[in-house]
């Protein structure tokens, strides 16, 4: 019998010795043209390597309201969602049917809006998208709650035009191929859809005048004025547009000790992540919480409080 004992003593010894095995989880993102994509991608390797137990890797989705429908719903560890969309799920606003449990873990980087045309198009300002065929963008992304959105501002319902519910990708080769007469995507300056198109097509990038910026602004404070410089991307003049930070969010009820160690873990290794993607460059310490009207998730507070000290 102590032979026994002992041998069970043994094996729950080795049991409690081994290592948990890590979770798995996903980190929604959106198109893979875009800025989401990578800046998740980077993301799920700095947490997976330095967080015993998490797991991750990024996933393609529609984006933001995807994400936050999915992060609120514990289908993905966390996402990136525009700041107006995360407002809009804080506040159980359209497209979502109640306020949804999501909270930010932190600020990322601010996402431009921008109205692409042919170069020798006629259309010049945003008022003379009333009629065109324009891609809106995907169902389920910021991008299509941000264009129709500013358009309903500026007077144009969507049924002012012929909208399609095009991807980035989708959207950048229409527009290459005289299928569409604009299209819009909301993502970083110098996103990937739109450099790797202004290499093989002439494009410019519509300008917002600044009556219709006030408008914006007015109605929707989250937006604030950007000024995107010439040769941003290939022979696009400068411009003008609305600009709106973009989140990561999760879970309200995630724990808070991991939410910690995600927040604590990506800022320890931010430079590794700059590097890679260099819009990082505007997720500080500073902008963290620079998104108003949506909660910081407490263990992600818990960090900040510990780095303002």
């Amino acid at each position: 019998m102590n032979k026994l004992l002992s041998k069970i003593m043994m094996v729950a010894a080795l049991i409690v010795a081994l290592p948990a095995a890590a979770e798995n989880y996903s980190i929604g993102t959106g198109s893979q043209s875009g800025t989401y994509y990578p800046l998740g991608g980077m993301l799920a390797k700095i947490w997976s390597e330095n967080i015993p137990e998490v797991n991750a890797r990024a996933e393609v989705t529609a984006a933001s309201v995807e994400n936050i429908i999915k992060v609120s719903t514990n289908k993905q560890l966390a996402g990136i969602a525009m700041g107006n969309v995360a407002l809009k799920a804080e506040n159980g606003e359209k497209p979502f049917p109640r306020s949804m449990p999501a909270n930010v873990l932190f600020a990322l980087y601010p996402n431009v809006v921008q109205f692409m045309v042919p170069a020798d198009s006629d259309i010049t300002s945003i008022s003379q998208l009333k009629g065109k065929k324009i891609s809106l963008g995907a169902p389920g992304s910021g991008t299509r709650v941000s264009s129709t959105n500013i358009l309903n501002i500026l007077g144009i319902s969507e049924d002012d035009v012929n909208g399609q519910s095009l991807n980035y990708t989708a959207t950048t080769e229409a527009l290459a191929n005289g299928q569409i007469d604009a299209g819009v995507i909301v993502g970083s300056l110098g996103v990937g859809a739109i450099t790797e198109l202004a290499l093989t097509r002439d494009i410019r990038i519509l300008s917002f005048t600044d009556d219709e910026l006030a408008k914006i602004e007015a109605a929707a404070p989250a937006y604030m004025e950007f000024d995107a410089p010439a040769e941003t991307y290939n022979n696009v003049p400068a411009f003008k547009t609305p600009a709106i930070w973009n989140v990561l969010v999760v879970n309200k009820g995630l724990d808070e000790e991991l939410a910690y160690k995600m927040t604590k873990a990506a800022f320890e290794n931010m430079d590794q992540i700059r590097q890679a993607i260099n819009v990082a460059k505007y997720t500080t310490l500073e902008n963290m919480d620079i998104l108003k009207g949506v909660p910081l998730h407490p263990g992600a507070q818990r960090y900040l409080n510990e780095m303002r000290q």
